[in-house]
């Protein structure tokens, strides 16, 4: 793993859903993130529901923070909802805070 994309997931850990208390990443929301050779960050997202009350900025907010990391040229981001976000998606440690 390169030191952007290293960088990345940094900072999109800094970010967390409003609803539950664990960061995006660990949550599982981030289906795909690729840093290509000129470190074009290209990052497919999802939601925990469509009807998520951040569903307009909580990708700007990921958009937003990620162009703060220094060295990246520009971000290609998808919002997906295919496959649906369940909460196997999420990491262990996110279930382990979770008590799940």
């Amino acid at each position: 793993m390169n030191d952007i994309k290293k960088k990345v997931i940094e900072e999109i850990k800094k970010i967390y859903d409003p609803e539950i208390p664990v960061n995006i990443y660990e949550l599982g929301l981030i289906y795909k993130l690729e840093v290509d050779e000129k470190n074009k960050v290209k990052i497919h997202m999802t939601l925990t529901s469509p009807n998520c009350p951040v569903a307009e900025s909580l990708p700007n907010q990921v958009k937003n923070n990620i162009m703060k990391v220094d060295g990246v040229s520009d971000i290609d981001f998808q919002l997906v909802w295919e496959p649906p976000w369940t909460k196997e998606k999420m990491s262990e440690a996110a279930k382990l805070e979770l008590n799940l």
